[in-house]
């Protein structure tokens, strides 16, 4: 592994630094007028420094289920800078193009299902979202069904933050206040097999989920809708995994219908749980898969949108005007970034790494599971979910965030809380001894942590 060196800062320049994000940054997700602040200022691996010279374990991807290749990757450095001096940037309108945008794209459709040769580029996963919704719709509307612009997503799914995408996102919070909301997007339940009793009154995820899904398209018309949108394995809703036979029969009812479905593997695509593709070994024959966040392991924002040939020759084909697009879109630098990315992930093997990194955490975190506290641990790859629980099956997301916060503070192991559920999603490249130290330090927090969300010193 070729890394960059971690720089130091000097400790003197911390206070101002947190003073001025204070006064002049909006953060996405920032919790009211919180004044904690903690500035970043280099990484290597899986080990991140801040401002004041405190070292931190990233188990979380860079915060955002990124990093797939470490911190500090010379290679996409270096390839960066060459396409910077090259050709920053030139746009991807009209038929123009640069060569890293047409490489990757033929990398990307080698990587797909066969006959999804087609991609379109994006800044991110929010984008990549809005633009799968809105072909949904203009794909039917050019075939001649206008009618069919109904959208299907889940409970608990995280989609974006953008207007489609924010809409079709699982979280009330995230349509509280900002409405009307996108139209004509309805919700069903998902695989939760760990509350299966309590949420579906029974143990047969898959049969109340189809069941539940046949009534609302049969309760809206299946002539009406247009896509079904989500995640192979859910994260933001804390890393929910659903039977082998979910996907499949999903599939197989959404094309009774005629009803596309959108993989969104934002974050599961690019080695996060195993694969380069996660849907394809589901069962869910996807017509769109989203992706970002792996594609450049965070080092450059880009997204990358794959359609079945059909949808894009029936959208963007013959005389069709397809009447969208980003400024970004396509950008020379970030595709360079992603080709030297996916370059690594080949070469260093991570993508299978990941199915090792799911051995560690299975035998590290195995000694959770005795703990009151801990209801469910649920593993894909090398991502991890913990859900806390104050009794059985009783979900807690005050508890959760307490976790992180020790986590952070006494232990200085970065991870997230998605509700009553801790998720470890680290770069591919951590090592055993970084996975034990993880692993030991949850030990601690959750044996010390009280049914009140505070934790005993």
């Amino acid at each position: 592994m070729t890394t960059t060196e971690l720089r130091t800062t000097p400790a003197v320049s911390a206070i101002p630094l947190e003073d001025m994000d204070r006064r002049h940054l909006l953060h996405p997700h920032q919790w009211g007028a919180s004044p904690e602040r903690t500035v970043m200022v280099s990484g290597r691996g899986c080990t991140v420094r801040d401002v004041r010279d405190r070292e931190f374990l990233d188990v979380s991807g860079a915060g955002n289920w990124a990093c797939q290749v470490g911190h500090g990757r010379a290679e996409l450095v270096e390839a960066g800078a060459r396409q910077l001096g090259e050709l920053a940037y030139f746009s991807g309108f009209f038929g123009f193009s640069s060569d890293k945008a047409v490489e990757l794209a033929a990398r990307l459709a080698g990587l797909a299902p066969d006959g999804m040769d087609r991609v379109f580029f994006t800044s991110g996963g929010s984008e990549g979202v809005e633009t799968a919704l809105k072909v949904a719709r203009l794909f039917h509307h050019r075939r001649g069904e206008p009618d069919r612009t109904w959208i299907i997503s889940r409970t608990m799914a995280y989609h974006g933050a953008t207007y489609g995408s924010g809409t079709a996102t699982g979280f009330p919070p995230m349509q509280e206040g900002v409405g009307p909301n996108l139209p004509h997007v309805v919700k069903v339940s998902p695989p939760y097999p760990y509350r299966a009793q309590e949420m579906y009154g029974s143990a047969d995820v898959t049969g109340y989920l189809l069941q539940e899904l046949e009534e609302t398209i049969q309760r809206i018309g299946p002539q009406r809708i247009a896509a079904m949108i989500g995640e192979p394995v859910m994260g933001g809703g804390g890393i929910l995994v659903p039977p082998d036979d979910y996907w499949p029969r999903v599939r197989e009812l959404l094309s009774r219908h005629g009803i596309l479905l959108i993989a969104d593997e934002v974050v599961t695509a690019f080695g996060r749980v195993g694969s380069w593709l996660d849907s394809p070994a589901r069962g869910m024959a996807p017509d769109m898969i989203v992706t970002a966040k792996g594609l450049t392991s965070g080092y450059a924002p880009l997204g990358a949108v794959l359609f079945r040939d059909e949808i894009a020759e029936t959208v963007a084909g013959g005389d069709a005007y397809f009447f969208h697009g980003h400024t970004y879109s396509a950008h020379p630098t970030a595709c360079a970034v992603a080709l030297a990315n996916v370059g690594v992930l080949e070469k260093d093997g991570l993508i299978e790494r990941a199915h090792v990194v799911a051995d560690w955490f299975r035998e590290d975190l195995a000694g959770l599971t005795g703990l009151p506290m801990v209801g469910d641990v649920r593993i894909a790859g090398a991502t991890a979910g913990i859900e806390i629980v104050t009794g059985p099956q009783d979900a807690t997301p005050v508890m959760a965030g307490a976790v992180t916060a020790e986590m952070r503070h006494r232990h200085a192991v970065i991870l997230r809380e998605y509700g009553p559920t801790v998720v470890l999603s680290p770069p591919l490249v951590i090592e055993r001894d970084e996975v034990r130290r993880t692993a030991a330090a949850l030990t601690d927090v959750i044996e010390r942590l009280r049914p009140d969300g505070t934790v005993r010193q």
